[in-house]
């Protein structure tokens, strides 16, 4: 691995603000190690679900490729599922992508676009069915706080995105290093990738 990897933060209208901005604050404690853009369809400030605008600073066309590219969810991935433009951006900068991870319903974004054929994800235990609904190519994990299928790291609901960040920085820099962010964040992360009292509470298993 190089020193510094670059990481592709994708934004559309509508995404969730935990799914962005929890794994980049893990990431961005460690600027030695990593460089973050905000990437959109268009360049310019993206609205949230929350409302709180985002400025992506560069656009698909751009077609700057990412060593991990990062696809969070929101309600606006209802939206966006029908969006061959973005579906078709992530399949190719997927391939390009050392890692690609996804936070919440992202996953059903990589599943449209045939990202997640033949592996094993997860996904918003509260949207489950509507993301598992995007593809049958996929082994759907109902209990799992994230998955990690080769180089492909999928996670449940919101605040899990932060516990996949810490696993993914765990499997580049080493344990210590993912245990130190998490100090710094002062952050407690549940290691266990099975530890996941949502999928009960939401009738999944």
């Amino acid at each position: 691995m190089p020193d510094k990897l670059s990481i592709g933060a994708v934004i559309f209208d509508g995404f969730e603000l935990l799914d962005v901005f929890g794994p980049l604050e893990m990431f961005g404690l460690l600027p030695e190690h990593f460089s973050i853009t905000m990437v959109a369809q268009e360049a310019g400030p993206v609205y949230s679900g929350q409302g709180p605008q985002s400025i992506a600073t560069e656009s698909f066309s751009d077609d700057t490729s990412f060593d991990l590219l990062l696809v969070p969810g929101g309600i606006g991935t209802r939206k966006e599922i029908d969006n061959d433009t973005l579906l078709s951006w992530l399949v190719k900068k997927s391939k390009e992508a050392k890692f690609t991870c996804s936070v919440c319903t992202g996953s059903a974004l990589l599943a449209k676009g045939g990202v997640l054929d033949g592996y094993r994800a997860t996904s918003n235990k509260g949207a489950f069915n509507w993301a598992t609904s995007q593809s049958n190519h996929v082994t759907w994990v109902k209990e799992a706080r994230w998955v990690e299928d080769r180089n492909v790291f999928t996670s449940s609901g919101v605040s899990a995105g932060i516990d996949m960040s810490l696993a993914v920085i765990k499997k580049i820099l080493g344990e210590e290093k993912a245990k130190q962010v998490a100090l710094w964040a002062e952050y407690e992360w549940h290691q266990d990738p099975e530890w996941d009292p949502f999928a009960r509470i939401r009738g999944l298993v």
